[in-house]
């Protein structure tokens, strides 16, 4: 499974309907998982093999979610997987979806494309997306993982072909990942899918899931921009077709969290298959307000005011923001410069990586400063550690922990996840103000050398002011918890 799968050709959206969707929390296509079962075992998969296919949206439900998403706005279902054909019902949620007059994109290993399943995908109007890395057999077969991928993928193309892909109203796509493996074959190959009028969706790994473990598949940055610019002039000479190079898709933008969100197999509203930050659960709530109240969200499409470090300062910020996706697997941090991008190849150091130090991201110095690493942030939440050391302030004569120390321990955890946004961004921190706390329970102290987690989450929010709960741990040992109200002043200078 490709990392990055809904793929925007220079934006099928007008900039009329996209700014209209930003104003009024709108959606304009939906990416969604029928399901995470697969028959293939792609060696650049997103999805680790340990994960558990539990729990997943039942038939009525991924229907109800269909409907939710197009009382949104949503014009367009981009169906992922998994292998979408492996779910027993795709033919039919394919309908259900093409009859509420929302236009279908589906990427599909070529499983189950017989000639009477192309045939009605052509009748349906589906746009198919084939994934297809090599016209290798061997190749092929090594990065998906399975004996004979090959022969299924080559299937599903002739099977497509014959039933009439692509018209100029039934389009066809071919998806392939870029990597060590097919790299010689990735500028025949564009021309090859070109010359049929075969849409070529070419992208860079993200480096998630397997795609991370398997090293061997990636291709050096400047490589890659060669490659990139030489397509880029094929495209021109030969099909008349003009773009401008740029990561991480060839021929291709993607601003994708601008107007659209993923919804997984188990219900969770994520920002796109490579940043899978949970923004809430359809179950829970609807999709309305989740996108509604999604910070991350915000975050992602005011993204000219967020986005931190090179990528701030590029002449292509107005229509690129890299991969969002592999920022957020390469820092943690989904509003960092893309580190695979070409350009920044010369200011890595400029990018900051999760873990990090805090001591520049709140307004407390040593000895007052009692945390000491960032470890990761999501919607409204972060988590940060600490090791309790015999000349910290707060350690009591018998090597414990003051009852005083943990309120703090919160507090200074909420200013880390605030000026941590504003690294790259601003030039100050946030000012803000602890206005009290309630509910502080402690069950257990800590003493000296026990290593601390401190996990924080904005559950509510009132303008500028936010009310914190905080919960301390020692491995899973609960220690204390409390809640904190605190404002922040958010005009910018």
């Amino acid at each position: 499974m490709a990392n990055c799968q809904t793929i925007v050709p220079n934006f099928e959206f007008s900039q009329q309907e996209i700014k209209a969707a930003l104003e009024n929390n709108r959606l304009l296509s939906m990416e969604m998982e029928f399901s995470l079962r697969c028959n293939f075992h792609c060696q650049y998969c997103y999805i680790p093999d340990k994960s558990k296919f539990e729990n997943e949206l039942s038939y009525e439900e991924l229907l109800d979610a269909v409907l939710q998403a197009k009382n949104l706005g949503v014009k367009k279902i981009i169906v992922l997987g998994g292998e979408p054909m492996v779910y027993p019902q795709a033919l039919k949620m394919l309908k259900f979806i093409r009859a509420q007059n929302l236009d279908v994109e589906m990427f599909t290993n070529g499983f189950g494309i017989t000639p009477e399943v192309a045939q009605q995908l052509f009748s349906l109007g589906v746009l198919v997306v084939l994934k297809m890395n090599s016209r290798k057999e061997d190749v092929q077969d090594a990065l998906a993982g399975k004996k004979g991928a090959y022969k299924i993928i080559q299937d599903a193309f002739n099977n497509l072909k014959r039933a009439g892909f692509p018209t100029k109203n039934k389009h066809f796509g071919v998806s392939t990942i870029i990597c060590q493996q097919n790299f010689d074959e990735i500028i025949p190959m564009w021309e090859w899918l070109r010359q049929q009028g075969i849409q070529p969706y070419f992208e860079i790994i993200t480096p998630q899931g397997k795609g991370r473990e398997n090293e061997w598949l990636h291709v050096d940055s400047q490589k890659l921009k060669e490659t990139f610019f030489k397509i880029a002039k094929i495209d021109q000479e030969k099909f008349g077709i003009h773009w401008d190079p740029q990561p991480p898709l060839i021929g291709i933008k993607c601003l994708r969290h601008q107007f659209s969100c993923l919804l997984n197999s188990q219900g969770y509203v994520l920002p796109c298959v490579g940043i899978n930050i949970p923004l809430g659960n359809i179950r829970e709530h609807k999709l309305a307000d989740i996108i509604k109240d999604s910070e991350v969200v915000q975050d992602l499409r005011n993204y000219r005011t967020h986005i931190k470090g090179p990528c701030r300062q590029c002449v292509k910020i107005e229509n690129c923001y890299g991969c969002r996706g592999a920022a957020y697997q390469i820092t943690g941090d989904y509003l960092a410069s893309d580190p695979l991008c070409w350009n920044n190849t010369e200011h890595q150091s400029q990018i900051v990586h999760l873990p990090a130090a805090v001591g520049r991201f709140i307004p407390q110095q040593p000895p007052m400063q009692i945390i000491d690493t960032l470890t990761s942030i999501g919607e409204r939440t972060a988590n940060i550690s600490v090791t309790i050391s015999n000349d910290m302030l707060f350690v009591r004569d018998d090597g414990t922990l003051d009852e005083t120390a943990y309120l703090e321990l919160i507090a200074q955890s909420i200013a880390a996840q605030a000026g941590f946004k504003q690294v790259g961004v601003e030039n100050q921190p946030i000012e803000g103000f602890l206005l009290g706390a309630k509910n502080l329970e402690i069950y257990a102290p800590a003493h000296i050398g026990d290593t601390l987690t401190i996990s924080i989450v904005k559950y509510a929010r009132f303008g500028d002011f936010g009310i914190f709960k905080g919960q301390i741990f020692r491995k899973e040992e609960l220690l204390a918890k409390g809640e904190v109200k605190v404002w922040e002043n958010k005009k910018k200078p």
